[in-house]
């Protein structure tokens, strides 16, 4: 048996994979993000811990011979996020999230004193980076970074408490600024630049390769045989890519989570800062990939939900299973910013288009149109560095809505495939990682991709009107950011 724990923003997902690689078992536990000022955005780290805890002790009340018997646990983990630990070990404040927009100037700062920022870790220094968040904190909390004496990201902060190791991968740690990608290590310039070395930088593996064992406490309270071994693990999006299978060259999904992603592996480091692409390690060895990223996804329809007064469930229904046609309204998703193309943390949503006749149908479809037409933008980005996608999966929980899907296979002019388990992917994805790290096995003979449920291909009947959509949708970004 093993244990994929997937450490999200608005949730902690723990799985129960068995050999033969069926999910047994899934538990979650709700997360709060924090937000004590506009454009802030922070966690509690002990809160992933205590969900992380909740989470396995309900497996424990409901598999406790399925969970007696794991003997490896990967982890999933939102990227980016800045735990900064004091001597004791126990966080100095609230960890920054990755959706932060806090350190724009930073940013700026940072590629100031260090000019090959953008050729060694193969991406512009933006506010959801970790680097930047540390020369926020050297600036505005200054005791805070005197004190720090390690820096971790959220799922190597729930492995410190779990192993008493600190310990991160290669895919995480691609998302830090600190790392040089192609060399799969810490920058020393890196890190110079942001006044820290590797003494505050937890030590590097693999994703699957083991990184500790559970502590014997924990194994007890869960009635453990033995203590499983914990993998490197991952990020959240090759977590997503382990539990797809998408470890070759050219395999390719789209993540409807929290966040939005557009992912491509690659057999190289292969990267396009400029139209802010992330290119990262991915969680194998020897493996990269490229990301198109846009902040705000499945939570633009959270939002719209919130301030509706409706259920999701209630604002999709009526929308049946596919289009007919492109809403008359616009909506421009950016509630936390905007990564990719326009790396723009200050840029805000926003409706055009309402009249009178409006409903609120037309309002719903407009945000789930205005969530595709940015990964339209992620789309033409990865092909301004080389890479044509031909068809991908989708994966996270806005892959629920058939008709969400069939509007991205419109926009994008991609065959998109459902999957049975797709909200479960990092999660999945984790406990195949734990499995590696525990059995030595070949990744590939493990990383298999899943049964797809369904394809759904675009409407070439709307080709044309989904065209004329983006275009005038992409006419309302350089007007809300005041350039022609």
């Amino acid at each position: 048996m093993y244990l994929g724990i997937d450490i999200g923003t608005s949730a902690v997902k723990t799985v129960l994979v068995d050999a033969d690689q069926r999910v047994v078992a899934t538990q979650s536990v709700a997360l709060v993000v924090s937000r004590p000022r506009p454009g802030f955005s922070e966690q509690d780290p002990d809160a992933w811990v205590a969900a992380t805890l909740a989470t396995i002790d309900a497996l424990k009340a409901s598999h406790p011979r399925e969970l007696a018997a794991v003997a490896g646990i990967g982890l999933s983990g939102q990227m980016h996020g800045a735990v900064l630990l004091g001597a004791d070990g126990r966080p100095l404040r609230p960890c920054i999230l990755w959706n932060d927009g806090r350190s724009a100037a930073e940013c700026r700062l940072l590629e100031e004193r260090w000019p090959d920022l953008r050729a060694v870790t193969g991406n512009k220094a933006m506010p959801g980076f970790t680097a930047p968040k540390l020369v926020w904190v050297e600036r505005h909390e200054p005791e805070i970074f005197a004190r720090t004496s390690l820096v971790l990201l959220p799922k190597a902060y729930v492995r410190l408490v779990l192993t008493g190791e600190a310990i991160e991968d290669m895919s995480d740690a691609s998302g830090t600024l600190w790392l040089d990608v192609a060399k799969r290590d810490w920058s020393d310039e890196a890190l110079a630049a942001t006044g820290l070395t590797r003494a505050h930088m937890p030590h590097l593996v693999e994703g699957s390769a083991p990184a500790g064992r559970l502590r014997q406490d924990y194994a007890s309270r869960w009635a453990m045989a033995a203590p499983p071994v914990v993998a490197g693990s991952a990020g959240d999006n090759a977590a997503g890519a382990v539990g797809l299978g998408a470890i070759r060259p050219g395999s390719a999904f789209l993540s409807l989570g929290t966040s939005g992603v557009l992912w491509t592996t690659t057999d190289r480091f292969a990267p396009n800062p400029g139209r802010a692409v992330h290119a990262f390690c991915h969680a194998v060895p020897a493996t990269w990939h490229q990301m198109g990223v846009i902040l705000s996804a499945a939570s633009c329809l959270a939002w719209a939900s919130a301030v509706l007064g409706v259920e999701e469930a209630g604002l999709l229904a009526p929308l049946g299973d596919k289009p007919s046609s492109p809403s008359p309204v616009r909506f421009l998703p950016y509630l936390s910013g905007e990564r990719t193309p326009h790396d723009d943390a200050a840029v805000r949503g926003l409706f055009a288009g309402l009249g009178h006749e409006t409903g609120r149908d037309n309002i719903v479809q407009a945000v789930l149109e205005g969530v595709a037409f940015a990964f339209a933008d992620c789309r033409d980005a990865l092909a301004a560095a080389g890479t044509t996608i031909a068809e991908a999966d989708v994966i996270g929980g806005g892959s629920r809505s058939r008709f969400w899907i069939a509007v991205l296979a419109n926009v994008l002019g991609l065959p998109l495939h459902r999957l049975a388990e797709g909200e479960t992917g990092g999660a999945f994805g984790a406990a195949r990682l734990g499995r590696l790290a525990a059995t030595g096995e070949p990744p590939e003979m493990v990383c298999t991709p899943p049964q797809r449920a369904e394809t759904i291909e675009p409407d070439s009947n709307l080709a044309d009107a989904y065209a004329d959509a983006l275009t005038d949708w992409r006419r309302l970004y350089p007007a809300l950011a005041g350039r022609d």
